[in-house]
């Protein structure tokens, strides 16, 4: 089960102006399964993504990248089941036959919609299956459908993921709503998921690229279940420019900052729920790293301590071999680390410093935190002033029992 994580009140999950999403089933890889939603933006919204840097991206990544350079973009439409990877040139097409099709019920242009799958890879896109259920994701499309999305867009996920918060900005009161599947193949680099945040803020197009690769710099790009970067991943930031404020035209501003802030919020909920909803996951852990020179050598000794799985599967058994810790972080790769001048502590609890085992630590103090849910690694390095967090999960027996019965 999901560790501490339960789906949210769809009541919770508040509506955007310029934003309607309508939900259907497509059958694409279950009967009845609703697999497929469709999202409507308000003419004039401004929309920015980041994608996976795995060379194999999907279909969809390469023809939504062509999309959001001409900009205009009028409608999302999402597919679970099938992922339209590894799929060459039959599978752009069957993407941009979605685009086409979605284009002409909503009476714009192809360029003007963005596609987006996720499921089994290697498998061709069942547009025959897709198309006809359009009209009826159409008819179905309401702002307060954010829970229903959640729902459709899940794969592997027990628990659907949405984060409502709300800001003061511009004059105006400024809401921000977003969604996300993941659950597995989750690991940077950008966003390994897939995730949309809408806001109603007026914010300058220009600063849409910036805004959105800042958001997911301390929220996607800080969460590993298992250290496989996907095909799919894509993050997408939709701001409609219907609450009234101020347009926000200027990166160092205080309205610019209280609306990141609040993104920043959503998207940090939204990526903590994908490490909480691990397949299979039994605890939750936070690896934070501080006294580093530079943050990219924290985020670098992080992710060698989250993605390992001999440390995972040490949390999984509460079992506080935690020499497993200092390997990792030795491994990492940064080259003139002094190990004998950090710490590495276990919850409160301080289990090594001076290149060894701290003289205060005892085994029953390691396993009364191992036992724990939530659990936090911190690494203190005593060498400068910066420092990262990431979040993972444990490896159970459960993770290979999914991903060995994935296509069945």
């Amino acid at each position: 089960m999901p560790v501490n994580l339960s789906a949210p009140d769809p009541a919770s999950l508040l509506p955007v102006a310029g934003v309607r999403l309508g939900i259907t089933s497509a059958g694409i890889k279950k009967p009845g399964r609703r697999d497929i939603t469709l999202i409507e933006l308000a003419p004039g919204s401004r929309v920015a993504g980041v994608f996976t840097q795995n060379r194999f991206c999907a279909a969809p990544v390469a023809v939504c990248k062509q999309h959001l350079a001409q900009g205009d973009i009028r409608a999302l439409l999402i597919n679970t089941g099938n992922a339209n990877a590894g799929t060459g040139e039959e599978g752009l097409a069957r993407a941009r036959r979605t685009c086409e099709a979605v284009a002409q019920l909503m009476g714009c242009a192809a360029e003007n919609v963005l596609p987006f799958s996720t499921g089994v890879i290697l498998e061709p896109l069942p547009v025959d299956r897709i198309l006809p259920a359009l009209p009826a994701a159409r008819a179905d499309l309401a702002p307060d459908h954010w829970s229903e999305a959640a729902h459709a867009i899940m794969t592997t996920d027990i628990v659907a993921k949405g984060v409502s918060r709300q800001v003061q900005a511009g004059g105006s009161t400024l809401t921000v709503t977003g969604i996300a599947k993941g659950s597995g193949m989750i690991h940077p680099n950008m966003a390994t998921m897939l995730g949309y945040v809408a806001t109603d803020a007026a914010i300058a197009p220009g600063l849409m690229p910036q805004l959105v690769k800042e958001v997911a710099d301390v929220s996607f790009n800080c969460v590993t279940v298992d250290g496989d970067t996907s095909t799919n991943d894509s993050f997408i930031l939709i701001a409609t420019g219907q609450a009234g404020n101020a347009e926000i035209a200027d990166s160092t501003s205080a309205d610019y900052a209280a609306l990141k802030a609040a993104l920043s919020e959503v998207a940090i909920g939204l990526a903590q729920a994908m490490a909480r909803d691990g397949e299979g996951a039994t605890k939750f852990i936070t690896v934070a790293v501080e006294g580093g020179r530079e943050r990219a050598e924290c985020k670098q000794i992080a992710y060698a301590i989250a993605r390992s799985p001999l440390v995972k599967t040490a949390f999984f058994a509460s079992d506080p071999n935690l020499g497993r810790i200092l390997a990792a972080i030795g491994y990492a790769g940064v080259a003139d680390l002094d190990v004998n001048a950090l710490q590495v502590y276990l919850g409160d609890v301080l289990v090594a410093e001076r290149g060894g085992r701290a003289a205060s630590y005892t085994e029953a103090q390691g396993a009364a935190v191992m036992k724990e849910a939530d659990i936090v690694v911190r690494v203190v390095l005593n060498r400068g002033h910066a420092d990262a967090t990431v979040w993972t999960c444990d490896f159970s027996y459960d993770y290979v029992k999914i991903n060995a019965e994935y296509r069945t």
